[in-house]
């Protein structure tokens, strides 16, 4: 990717729906919230996307996946992080959803041959490490070219688009309004991005009420998406 031109075109590729990423299977507890009717219009779902960003992404999942990003090549330091998100990911199906997305990631990058992908998901697949999504996001972008700036908003917009893409799916919104929530959150973001990255010690989240949605999503009688 010697063309620094090239480099904007694959990472499109890299975050557009189209890519089998295994996204389109999570809600991330919005499918709970939605049946419980706490998400139900376009302002609810606005308020939960943009808690997801503030309170989880932009203060656990952004660190850790810039991290991961400098410590590409250094399986150990990766594991470690990877690891800590297990232990700070209190809610199981979030933890399996992370890791199934973050195996699924790996898994299409093994056959992409990018570099170090094969060998973190045999790690991975020896219990050496957990697997997570922002690990193995800040490791194959890395591997891609992809520098620090470019993967914050690559992340962002993923995690933004998979909602709102579950958000169309259970019927809360059109897909009109979706945009119109992405839009409005694009300030938000780059105000995340502005602020100073926490260090492995110091990541944190505070969304209860989705973690304890996440937990209650194996109890409801219907189920669209794994978590």
């Amino acid at each position: 990717m010697s063309d620094p031109g090239a480099i904007p075109l694959a990472a499109f590729q890299h975050v557009d729906s189209f890519f089998p990423s295994g996204a389109v299977s999570f809600s991330w507890g919005l499918e709970t919230m939605s049946n419980r009717g706490l998400v139900s219009t376009r302002r609810d779902l606005h308020q939960f996307v943009r808690a997801q960003l503030t309170n989880r992404w932009a203060v656990f999942e952004r660190p850790v996946m810039i991290h991961a990003h400098a410590a590409a090549g250094d399986m150990e330091a990766l594991a470690a992080l990877d690891w800590r998100v297990e232990a700070q990911t209190l809610a199981a199906e979030q933890r399996d959803g992370s890791r199934r997305m973050g195996a699924a990631l790996l898994a299409i990058h093994v056959k992409l041959e990018t570099r170090d992908a094969e060998a973190y998901l045999a790690r991975v697949h020896d219990g050496l490490a957990a697997g997570h999504l922002p690990v193995v996001q800040g490791l194959v972008w890395q591997r891609l070219g992809f520098d620090a700036q470019l993967i914050q908003r690559m992340a962002a917009h993923a995690l933004c688009t998979g909602l709102l893409s579950a958000a169309v799916r259970l019927a809360i919104i059109g897909h009109f309004d979706a945009q119109r929530v992405l839009a409005d959150l694009h300030p938000v973001i780059e105000d995340l991005l502005g602020q100073a990255v926490a260090g492995p010690d110091a990541i944190h989240s505070f969304v209860p009420q989705t973690d304890i949605a996440s937990m209650n999503h194996e109890t409801d009688e219907m189920r669209l998406f794994a978590n």
